[in-house]
């Protein structure tokens, strides 16, 4: 592990940035969009993470692990190992996949079947979570986005489909198990 002296390093000043395998890109490149997107749905996490107990605590914190999986995943655009590289770069794996389907399988269990669409909001935790939700479905187009110009990891994509629906059914529980979610009502306001 590289400590540094510094925060900044002064690279970025002239609008590139080092990807993880040491290619210089423009801060606005495509790879650059998703994996700080990303990084954004993480932080978005911490503050869910701030109205949150026991079990939904534990879920963030695998979860925003598996996001700096995913960064460091999207970061690195070769998906072969480089026969230079010290270390075999790190990618989302189907597991991490099957461990989000069985915890929404799992909340999802006990939760009455939706006959409409819900509002975000209700508790301020469900809130947060549709938050999350929205920002992982943006950094999923973001990452097929890249995959239409770039090879990416499959398991990525499915990743982030999986997990803005995690977060949906976490909200969900959130409000109550379903009974303080906020319906919509086509039309309402006409």
């Amino acid at each position: 592990m590289v400590v540094l002296n510094k925060i900044y390093t002064r690279t970025g000043d002239a609008g590139e940035t080092a990807l993880g395998n040491g290619a210089r890109v423009a801060k606005h490149a495509q790879r650059v969009t998703a994996y700080g997107t990303v990084d954004e749905l993480n932080a978005a996490i911490g503050v869910a993470r701030l109205h949150a107990t026991g079990d939904m605590v534990a879920a963030f914190s695998r979860i925003q692990n598996d996001l700096f999986d995913l960064g460091a995943d999207l970061c690195r655009p070769d998906m072969e190992r480089d026969a230079e590289a010290e270390y075999t770069p790190l990618r989302i794996i189907p597991s991490q996949i099957d461990r989000l389907e069985s915890e929404i399988d799992s909340m999802n269990a006990n939760l009455q079947p939706l006959r409409s669409f819900i509002l975000p909001g209700g508790s301020a935790l469900a809130a947060h979570l549709h938050v999350c939700r929205t920002i992982a479905r943006r950094a999923e187009r973001e990452t097929v986005a890249l995959s239409a110009m770039e090879t990416v990891n499959e398991s990525a994509v499915k990743y982030l489909n999986r997990l803005s629906d995690w977060f949906f059914v976490a909200g969900r529980i959130a409000n109550n198990n379903g009974a303080d979610d906020i319906l919509w009502v086509p039309g309402a306001n006409r």
